[in-house]
């Protein structure tokens, strides 16, 4: 019984032995490194240039009264659509009291004096009608009688302005009645009935009574970096990503580039400006927040290989060609190639190498 469990742990020990022996030599062999092989693919390729800003309107105006005074009337609200010449609000104007009394003042002197000629062309008619008065006396009577109607009539229209705010004569050009001067939607009121508005002039902007855009033509104006400028150039193809409208993107033109910088959080920037070309069935709100990609150069349907096959050494560039297999090692040949455009993932291939080659490409894990 002792003699067999000395036979079992000398047999053990050297069973021991020979498998550790085997292990080393297997793992001090060295292993087989297997490599992707690639095949030159026909696609387009293009670089681009991403800029941030927002989508606005072409065409946007503030509509301002000609005419100081109160608001008593809105005829419209935010979001209504209008036309040239709408009425958007009606004025109360609110007379100042010595332009008033001025105003009647001169009216009260035209009336009085209006009375005096008449009555004086009626006693000259008489005495023109018997002879006694002349011709031209007669008509001289009857010029100074018109022009004091007429001055009547002045008067009371210049009292009517600075009360009503427009004269009977010239009703259809009230500047009461603040009108829209485009066609488009409505894109904000910033007044309520009851404010009071101030016209434009020389030494003020005025109150703005509301805000009308064109919204069928809209621009996206954001910035770019400075070293970007020199890449861009007016008439590029722009896409336009707009942040609420996801999976919709819009086709447009660069149209404006500033010919001067401004810095943004301390970045020299310039601003540009795309039209946007939106259909009519989507409905595209003034202020979207949108990225504009700039195509800047662009190659359709050209071979192209990762550009991670591609190395180089000094000004060539070469890939390693698939040749066959050494048992179960992979054999490569040097082959240089002329390259062209990048996009950062693929490169074109311009000579050197062919449809049907297999390139190395990275190791297999």
């Amino acid at each position: 019984m002792k003699k067999f469990f000395r036979i079992f742990w000398i047999s053990l020990l050297v069973l021991v032995f020979l498998g550790t022996m085997v292990f080393l030599w297997m793992k001090s062999r060295p292993e087989v490194q297997t490599w992707q092989l690639l095949s030159p693919q026909t696609r387009s390729i293009s670089n681009s240039i991403i800029a941030t800003g927002k989508v606005e309107p072409s065409n946007e105006v503030q509509i301002k009264p000609q005419i100081s005074g109160i608001i008593d009337d809105i005829h419209y609200d935010p979001g209504d659509d209008v036309k040239v010449g709408d009425v958007l609000a009606t004025i109360k104007v609110v007379p100042e009291m010595s332009s008033l009394n001025s105003a009647e003042g001169r009216l009260r002197v035209a009336e009085i004096n209006y009375d005096k000629a008449l009555r004086e062309h009626r006693r000259n008619e008489d005495l023109y009608r018997k002879g006694i008065l002349s011709q031209e006396e007669f008509e001289t009577s009857q010029t100074t009688l018109s022009n004091a109607e007429e001055e009547v009539d002045n008067s009371r229209d210049a009292l009517k302005i600075i009360t009503d705010g427009v004269s009977e004569k010239y009703d259809h050009l009230s500047n009461t009645l603040v009108r829209s001067t485009i066609t488009g939607k409505i894109l904000d009121i910033p007044v309520e009935v009851g404010n009071s508005v101030i016209q434009a002039n020389t030494f003020n902007d005025g109150t703005t009574i509301a805000t009308v855009a064109d919204l069928g033509n809209m621009l996206f104006k954001g910035n770019i970096d400075e070293s970007d400028v020199g890449k861009v150039r007016t008439g590029m193809p722009v896409k336009v990503k707009v942040g609420a409208l996801q999976g919709v993107d819009f086709d447009a033109m660069l149209t404006y580039i500033a010919p001067k910088s401004e810095e943004v959080d301390n970045v020299v920037m310039f601003e540009i400006e795309a039209e946007v070309q939106i259909p009519d069935s989507i409905f595209v709100r003034a202020g979207y927040s949108a990225n504009a990609e700039i195509i800047t150069e662009k190659r359709d349907s050209v071979m192209t290989i990762e550009e991670s096959c591609v190395k180089f050494a000094g000004d060539t560039s070469y890939v390693e060609v698939f040749k066959g297999m050494d048992k179960k090692e992979q054999l490569f040949e040097r082959k240089d190639v002329k390259i062209g455009m990048s996009d950062g993932v693929y490169v074109e291939i311009l000579d050197g190498l062919a449809g049907t080659d297999k390139v190395k490409g990275n190791p297999e894990q």
